[in-house]
């Protein structure tokens, strides 16, 4: 059976928002200076990578585990009050496990992926889900998505993604990449050309277009 393998952030919750000001907040309250750069140069980096970005140059005073312990717990209370999920995000993964063995890759931390699969109602229909704080290196590197594999006994799969970091790491990983551009922090030209197929939306995501890769 053809297996899918969906990214978080940017494909099923337009979230990059929500943690751009959750990271501005840390970083304004604990001594930082936030820079024009930073959302951009976080995009798709790790919950191992991000807090020593912080750290390092936007000069937090906090540990790596306090920044994480602050931003996701800012996270958990935006999504608890409201989940903002992109249009067509449960009928795209309802769609998708009706015909296909599911996976998550997602540069979330753990707490923050098993909420948002929690609160949307589809967490039972994924077989394997990773954060890649659980692997050695973040999007763009390809770690995520080859740990998804390997969790879901798959040889290759289908990845669902938005962003610069994440359709490099798909592509790394010797994945059929499709494409659904994010259109805040649109993904460039270059990473774009990595992809297979390149859809408008959630909505255009079918089972036709999964089997032609």
């Amino acid at each position: 059976m053809t297996t899918v393998i969906f990214d978080l952030d940017g494909v099923l919750v337009d979230s990059e928002q929500v943690w751009d000001q959750s990271r501005k907040d840390v970083v304004a309250e604990h001594g930082g200076e936030w820079t024009d750069s930073a959302t951009t140069d976080m995009l798709g980096m790790s919950s191992k990578e991000w807090p020593v970005y912080l750290i390092e140059q936007l000069h937090v005073q906090l540990t790596v585990d306090e920044i994480n312990e602050a931003v996701v717990a800012a996270m958990l209370r935006e999504y608890q009050a409201e989940l903002p999920l992109l249009p067509g995000a449960r009928e795209a993964v309802e769609r998708m496990a009706d015909a296909f063995t599911l996976g998550l890759a997602s540069s979330s931390n753990r707490p923050i992926i098993d909420l948002v699969l929690s609160e949307m109602g589809v967490a039972d229909r994924f077989k394997a889900t990773v954060s890649s704080e659980e692997v050695a290196r973040g999007k763009p590197a390809p770690d995520v998505y080859q740990e998804a594999l390997r969790r879901l006994g798959a040889d290759t799969a289908t990845a669902i993604e938005d962003s610069d970091a994440g359709l490099r790491s798909a592509h790394a990983a010797g994945l059929y990449v499709i494409a659904i551009p994010n259109p805040h922090f649109p993904p460039s030209d270059a990473a774009l050309a990595l992809a297979d197929v390149t859809l408008p939306d959630l909505d255009a995501l079918t089972r036709d277009v999964v089997l032609r890769g």
